[in-house]
């Protein structure tokens, strides 16, 4: 599942001009994955645990944040992607839980310079933060409705 994830955000990235038939489809993919991210944000946290720091469907949900990311980023994907019921609020929620664990006790969560050790820094979900960051960013570009929710 990541490596088709990674395979979507290769496509999603491409800066080539889209038939209205390949913009029907990736609006359709972008609302799967948005419902994916949304049901599944939560395994993210079992990445506190030292035992399930590989945990896959954790690393599923990192690379959803990615795509999502990425879709964002388009101009003709980020307008349904903005009016996506929940999807702000679950990027929110999910940065208010991830930070909140960082502080609670070390882990990939923790702020970076507060670590210790290289296992830690090379981590997929090191930069999940950030990710959620730029996904609510880009969730808000040019949208004041959304402006005002966060």
């Amino acid at each position: 599942r990541v490596t088709l994830l990674e395979l979507m955000m290769v496509n999603v990235s491409e800066k080539n001009q889209h038939t209205s038939e390949e913009m029907n489809l990736f609006m359709r993919q972008a609302d799967f994955l948005a419902g994916c991210f949304q049901e599944k944000y939560e395994a993210v946290l079992k990445l506190t645990s030292p035992e399930d720091v590989d945990d896959e469907e954790a690393l599923v949900t990192i690379r959803l944040l990615d795509v999502l990311c990425e879709m964002t980023s388009n101009n003709g994907q980020l307008e349904y992607l903005q009016t996506l019921p929940g999807l702000l609020e679950t990027a929110i929620d999910t940065l208010r839980l991830t930070h909140l664990a960082g502080k609670q006790t070390v882990n990939v969560f923790t702020t970076t310079h507060a670590m210790t050790g290289q296992e830690e820094v090379l981590h997929p979900a090191v930069d999940f933060k950030s990710h959620l960051i730029r996904l609510i960013g880009n969730l808000c570009y040019k949208n004041k409705e959304n402006q005002d929710k966060v």
